[in-house]
């Protein structure tokens, strides 16, 4: 459905919410992420008694947030589909030929396409952040400045996942439709052309400040963090703004704006403001970030194995908070984290089901695991990386775990593990049909503290020229931010290792900041934030191609064969972690499992992951356009906007 047939269809909805408002049936209800509401359809409202009602309001709401948790937003596609490539994170495209590649939308994600009308997940995707924006816009438009406080909190909240959905259009597509009111009933407000990003950007800062007014704090009047507040206002603010002062790709060049040395087109540039604009937005996004911090309200959970056990367990962190926003997913009825990516477990199991789990359409690379602290004492590697499969023994029923062999572009995120996932969900996997997908449930996290964290030493090191030169408000430097994020994913008796790497990194400015950029790699690997932020440091195409210098360099260290131990329980097989020879071959073999590794492409005579896959992977960021990282509009979109919309980039209209 295009972008104006979808403000038809939002305007026809509007206009029944007169008498009946419509709510879906997957609406969340306000408790938690499991607590589904029986609507209730009022009649003979007007739109005023409706808005006028904190009951109607709430419902109202509950259907934007309904929308959030479609396969087409941020259950599927806005959760992993359009978060890879980067790096560090990969589409589950090996080896596939083209036209598989074409119809799973995988040559997009690999930036390999001229068609506008080819991936359908990109028109479905543009239709119901428009269909959420249209019922924002209706709530925004309706909730008087002078209503209650609960009435007011339900604004705020349509303000800020506004902000949310049009930040998001701006980071996939670029330039785009800039709709802020509600559809009139002669429809002659539906089409809109592009507005510039950064008009957009401004815009959504100047309404999130007037969300922050309205918001409470998560733990205040309810609130948990499966619902926008104050703290997410504020940080979404800041990462606004620091987008706001980051580089961009152009439909055209702008005046007083830098264009990029590198990894620019001359027709569609990349750019950022000059010095004096980006220092505006540096500061602003301080200002929000050191809010976020001095509350209190929002903490790093001291483990970082913990913090993603709790995701995986489905159970709010009302002690930390750390994740300051996590869109409610609904068991059995959305959320694809843990069963699209996460541990692989080819094929039916006993214990886990009969579709087996992990279609595995993140993967992460060899030269992410190696860039971790080499001692093995950085548990985030092990959280992050699962480099072995899980299969079932279809006569015992017993379960093997077996290190993946010669797979470097092919490792599995660990932080969704369905062996962490509570007996709720196990049970619903055994007892679903093999055909179905499993729904897990699980949480879209939105935004994590150790981010405003990274983002407020990113900020300080820019605005200071270096990391030592000043707490910012926050009681911190850029160093000692830093220090907290790295510092938390050691063991108590292992800190002094990661003290001892925080206090060598230099103070020289650049220096740090590419410490920042390494750090951001090991924190969030497989969550959909590196790429973004690649891009607004316009070190997308230039850390695809250090990943891939990296693992031709580092074919010579790593191992042709990987030794481990296994034991077995009750389950069956299992791999000891802590026996695995990542670094070196052990110098007794005995009592070891062994396995074709890394390494062995050097001697591998058809050298298919050096020579096949590795040209292909990211191959066409610039192919045809530099640094054409964006999406293109559908192309019905485009034929049903009565010439209001075309696309740009490259790309073409049908």
């Amino acid at each position: 459905m295009s972008h104006s047939n979808q403000l038809n269809q939002a305007y026809l909805k509007m206009k029944n919410i007169i008498k009946t408002i419509i709510i879906g049936a997957t609406a969340l209800g306000f408790a938690s992420c499991s607590d589904f509401l029986d609507q209730t359809s009022p009649s003979d409202l007007s739109k005023e008694n409706v808005y006028s009602s904190a009951y109607y309001t709430r419902n109202a709401l509950n259907k934007v947030y309904g929308l959030l948790v479609e396969d087409a937003t941020y259950s599927q596609v806005l959760a992993f589909s359009f978060m890879v490539n980067s790096d560090c994170e990969l589409v589950n495209a090996l080896g596939e030929s083209k036209a598989t590649e074409d119809a799973k939308g995988h040559s997009l994600n690999n930036y390999y396409t001229s068609k506008a009308g080819t991936f359908d997940k990109v028109q479905r995707a543009w239709d119901k952040m428009y269909e959420a924006i249209e019922d924002c816009n209706d709530l925004i438009a309706n909730v008087s400045d002078k209503s209650s406080k609960e009435l007011l909190y339900y604004k705020g909240e349509a303000l800020t996942l506004r902000a949310m959905l049009y930040f998001d259009l701006v980071r996939n597509w670029g330039d785009v439709p800039l709709k802020m009111d509600p559809t009139r009933e002669d429809l002659s407000n539906i089409n809109h052309g592009k507005t510039d990003r950064d008009v957009i950007m401004d815009t959504l800062i100047v309404d999130l400040t007037k969300a922050i007014d309205l918001l409470p704090w998560a733990g205040q009047s309810g609130y948990t963090t499966e619902h926008v507040t104050k703290g997410y206002a504020h940080a979404l603010l800041a990462q606004i703004a620091m987008q706001r002062a980051g580089w961009a790709i152009r439909e055209q060049a702008k005046t007083g704006y830098e264009t990029a040395s590198k990894n620019s087109d001359p027709v569609y540039p990349t750019q950022r403001p000059s010095a004096d604009v980006r220092t505006k937005y540096y500061r602003l996004a301080l200002e929000h970030l050191n809010a976020v911090i001095g509350s209190g309200v929002h903490a790093l959970n001291p483990s970082f194995a913990n913090e993603w056990y709790l995701i995986n367990q489905r159970r709010l962190d009302t002690q930390y908070r750390e994740n300051i926003f996590e869109i409610p997913m609904g068991l059995g009825s959305s959320g694809e984290l843990g069963y699209s990516v996460g541990v692989r477990v080819s094929g039916a199991t006993a214990k886990f089901g009969p579709k087996g789990n992990s279609s595995a359409n993140v993967q992460l690379t060899a030269p992410l695991f190696w860039s971790f602290d080499q001692s093995g004492k950085d548990t985030r590697r092990d959280v992050t990386c699962a480099t072995y499969t899980i299969s079932t023994d279809a006569g015992t029923g017993l379960m093997t775990e077996k290190m993946d062999g010669n797979k470097p572009f092919a490792i599995y995120c660990a932080k969704w593990d369905f062996r962490k996932m509570n007996e709720e969900w196990r049970q619903l996997a055994v007892n679903s049909d093999a055909s179905s997908k499993v729904m897990t449930g699980i949480n879209t996290v939105k935004l994590r503290y150790s981010q405003v964290l990274l983002l407020y030493a990113e900020v300080l090191n820019e605005l200071n020229g270096g990391p030592d030169n000043s707490t910012g408000g926050a009681g911190m430097t850029a160093r000692e931010a830093l220090a907290a994020v790295h510092g938390r994913a050691y063991a108590s008796a292992d800190k002094s290792v990661a003290e001892n790497y925080v206090n060598g990194i230099s103070a020289d400015k650049d220096a740090f900041f590419n410490a920042l950029v390494d750090e951001n790699a090991w924190e969030f690997a497989g969550e959909g934030v590196r790429k973004y932020e690649l891009e607004r440091w316009n070190l997308l195409s230039d850390k695809i191609d250090q990943m891939k210098a990296d693992y031709t360099a580092q074919l010579n260290q790593y191992p042709a064969k990987l030794y481990y131990k296994t034991y077995q329980d009750a389950d069956g097989v299992k791999i000891d972690m802590s026996s695995v020879c990542w670094y070196e071959e052990p110098a007794n073999t005995d009592g070891y499992t062994s396995v074709t590794f890394w390494g062995a492409e050097l001697t591998d005579s058809k050298q298919q992951n050096l020579k096949s896959f590795l040209p292909y992977i990211s191959g066409g960021l610039n192919a045809t356009v530099k640094n054409r990282y964006l999406l293109p509009i559908y192309s019905t979109t485009i034929s049903d906007a009565a010439g209001t919309l075309q696309n740009s980039y490259g790309f073409d209209n049908k």
